[in-house]
């Protein structure tokens, strides 16, 4: 596990120990949990997201043709 160094403002610090206590944690835990939390919930949208478009594709009429044009034709100025 690494070890991060940050800075916060006095009332803010101690606010969050308090807080931490009421959690019956530790204020790096407190931290810990929040973070793993949020990388989480990222994930977990990440993952919906995919689903998502893999269900869009799969259910699309959407159908690709020929192509009828060269790279040259389409940067034709």
């Amino acid at each position: 596990m690494s070890n991060i160094t940050i800075s916060l403002d006095d009332d803010i610090l101690k606010k969050a120990k308090k807080i931490a206590i009421d959690k019956d944690t530790s204020f790096s835990g407190l931290i810990r949990e929040y973070i793993k939390g949020l990388v989480d919930q990222e994930e977990r949208g990440r993952l919906l997201m995919i689903e998502e478009l893999d269900s869009l594709f799969a259910h699309s009429n959407a159908r690709i043709g020929r192509k009828t044009w060269t790279r040259d034709e389409l940067h034709e100025r």
